[in-house]
């Protein structure tokens, strides 16, 4: 009975880490859609930089949402490369827009994803 409660315990952390990270893709794809939107198209290179990096953040976020959402259709091994792009693009992100006034809730939004996306990953290894 140990092994079918552990099972069921790992099964319910596996769920749960999986919607957690997929609220945090949803939650940054917001903010950094949001964020791209209000960068001044004819702005300078940089925030040319910052409105890219948000529209780039948004669709990864958006489509690892997708994969999380297709459970039985996306093998393990695609899930994990998919969380573990997503989170870098997501750190990488964070890491634009913390010079930016303005964009500290996506630089929060990335870090928050990016660090749900880890704890996810970790669930699958």
């Amino acid at each position: 009975m140990t092994s079918t409660t552990t099972s069921q315990q790992e099964l319910f952390r596996f769920l749960e880490d999986r919607f957690a990270c997929a609220q945090a893709c949803t939650e940054c794809a917001r903010a950094c859609a949001l964020r791209a939107s209000l960068v001044d198209p004819d702005g300078t290179e940089n925030q040319e930089l910052v409105r890219r990096r948000g529209i780039m953040c948004a669709e990864v976020c958006d489509a690892t949402c997708r994969v999380l959402s297709e459970q039985n259709q996306v093998d393990e091994a695609a899930i994990g490369a998919q969380l573990e792009w997503c989170r870098q693009v997501c750190l990488e992100s964070a890491h634009v827009f913390d010079g930016h006034p303005g964009a500290e809730e996506s630089a929060k939004a990335c870090r928050d994803c990016a660090r749900a996306c880890g704890e996810f990953l970790a669930t699958l290894r």
